[in-house]
């Protein structure tokens, strides 16, 4: 058996189904490359079925990367086995991943079939994709509360019909660890063939157990691990990649196996996703998050001072936590901009260094120095331009102790310059809010918001994240600026713009949407 993990990532796939983290194509090209430097084995791209603006998605990928296999997901039926191909067919490094559900209750309540039908419909979808790729993945879905017994029937047929990889996923994220650890040794065991097959496992974490049942079944056999960066996805989300990878790491002698991840490209592909999707991880999040090293109680201080080790059992700089800081000014020049720029891992065209150092240097003349965290931000906001139906223009408030909160806004929108409006709030956010939602028509509700300063002191840029909801759609979206009603502003178009996104692009219906979304 081999000792090394194969990671399938399924951060652009299972992890964008979280709501409110929807990304674009060029924000999925964004991501997939980073998960190239990152060095994972497999890249889940998205559901060509779905949308078209998924399909293109998946396309561009496939075509672009070189290094880990890129992967659509298909229900085990003819269109959507036909859209898979079809999007990486020609591309450089690529395979099918097909699935249905297994278990009674989802065979008799949602797809209102038999087992027998279910085995013919995945041996079907298997047959046709392994007539144009060698590498095909099937997964079981709700595979932990499926009958066992016919759990091993229809992968041995799996394997028969040409899939090579099995996957058992923890659909719901019902399962135990020992629950588990029992059921991969009992399929490796019962499959037919099952040494011809490389053995898969999905945990969701609705439990909290995604990483913990990744981890057992890693120890009863499996060689695949799919999860996401951050554990985004579906409902409480899924195993996340960087405990997984570190756990294996750190405790190597325990598991006796290792990922081929670059680690030290960990925390830059979590910081990545934060900026692209909009969302924030809490602070004591394992491994990424704001206080994984860091340190306040007196005896730890103490003892992180003399040995690191004494409360650390891995050194930030194993995740590429620790980055130099190297702080620019309004003096310095767009090569020492551009060079930084690369050293943060962003390759930058020349006319977008030529958008992102005419809004350096304005920054700089606000804040004087300018730090990393700064210039990430300036270059995610400036790919995230140029596709948005909503573009807000400018925003000016008025607001005291004795003065009613008021808001003037200008927007366009399609392109289209639409008149100023002005409208009263509770604050000078809340006006604003409140202006920008009169002129788009779009009566949606603040879920949340979030303010915080991408570093410290009084100048820095405060980053808001907000949250939307309309007619039960949820979008997120993200703005900075050294003046909050501004960032607040952005943050809330932003929003708005991934709604649009959202909306554009949906052309399943909810209950297909519902079955994509299973695994």
């Amino acid at each position: 058996m081999s000792d090394i993990v194969k990671i399938f990532d399924t951060t652009l796939r299972d992890g964008e189904q979280s709501p409110g983290c929807s990304m674009n194509t060029e924000e999925k090209l964004i991501m997939a490359r980073q998960l190239q430097k990152l060095g994972v084995d497999y890249i889940e791209a998205g559901f060509p079925a779905s949308s078209p603006g998924d399909f293109d998605a998946v396309q561009k990928i496939g075509n672009e990367l070189k290094g880990p296999k890129v992967l659509a997901l298909c229900r085990a039926d003819d269109e959507d086995i036909e859209a898979g191909i079809n999007s990486l067919k020609g591309t450089h490094n690529w395979g099918i991943h097909t699935f249905i559900a297994t278990s009674d209750l989802h065979l008799e309540s949602k797809l209102n079939i038999d087992r027998k039908t279910a085995i013919k419909k995945a041996v079907k979808a298997i047959t046709r994709a392994r007539k144009f790729t060698d590498h095909v993945e099937f997964s079981a879905e709700d595979a932990t509360r499926s009958d066992p017994v016919f759990l091993a029937e229809i992968l041995s047929a799996a394997i028969k019909a040409g899939a090579n990889v099995l996957n058992v996923p923890d659909t719901v994220g019902y399962i135990t660890p020992q629950e588990f650890y029992q059921l991969i040794i009992r399929l490796m065991n019962d499959v037919k063939n099952a040494d011809k097959a490389v053995f898969s496992v999905h945990c969701h974490n609705d439990l909290g157990l995604a990483v913990a049942n990744s981890l057992i079944a890693v120890e009863a056999g499996a060689r695949q691990v799919e999860c996401t960066v951050n554990g985004i996805g579906e409902r409480a989300g899924n195993a996340s990649m960087e405990e997984i990878v570190m756990a294996l790491t750190v405790r190597n002698q325990h598991y006796k196996v290792s990922t081929d991840i670059d680690t030290k490209q960990i925390f830059k592909s979590s910081r990545l996703l934060t900026k692209l999707t909009g969302t924030v991880i809490q602070a004591n999040k394992a491994v990424v998050g704001a206080n994984a090293f860091a340190h306040e109680a007196g005896i730890h201080q103490a003892g992180v001072i003399k040995n690191p080790l004494t409360y650390e059992i891995m050194k930030p700089e194993l995740v590429g936590a620790s980055i130099n800081q190297l702080v620019l000014g309004k003096h310095s020049g767009r090569a020492a901009l551009n060079g930084r720029i690369n050293t943060l891992g962003y390759d930058v065209t020349d006319d977008e260094l030529k958008k992102i150092f005419k809004r350096f240097k304005k920054l700089a003349d606000k804040k004087k120095i300018v730090y990393d965290e700064d210039l990430e931000v300036l270059v995610m906001e400036e790919r995230s331009t140029g596709i948005e139906k909503y573009k807000l223009m400018s925003v000016n408030v008025t607001s005291g102790t004795e003065t009613i909160p008021t808001a003037t806004v200008v927007m366009e929108i399609d392109g289209k310059s639409m008149p100023a409006k002005a409208s009263l709030g509770d604050g000078p956010v809340d006006a604003a809010l409140n202006t920008i939602r009169e002129i788009v028509g779009i009566p949606c509700v603040l879920t949340s918001f979030v303010i915080k300063a991408a570093t410290g002191g009084t100048d820095a840029q405060g980053v808001v994240t907000v949250s939307i909801e309309w007619e039960g759609i949820k979008a997120t979206g993200r703005g900075s600026h050294t003046d909050i009603v501004i960032a607040s502003a952005r943050a809330f178009v932003n929003a708005l713009n991934r709604l649009d996104l959202f909306l554009k692009s949906r052309s399943v219906t909810a209950d297909e949407m519902e079955e994509l979304q299973g695994i």
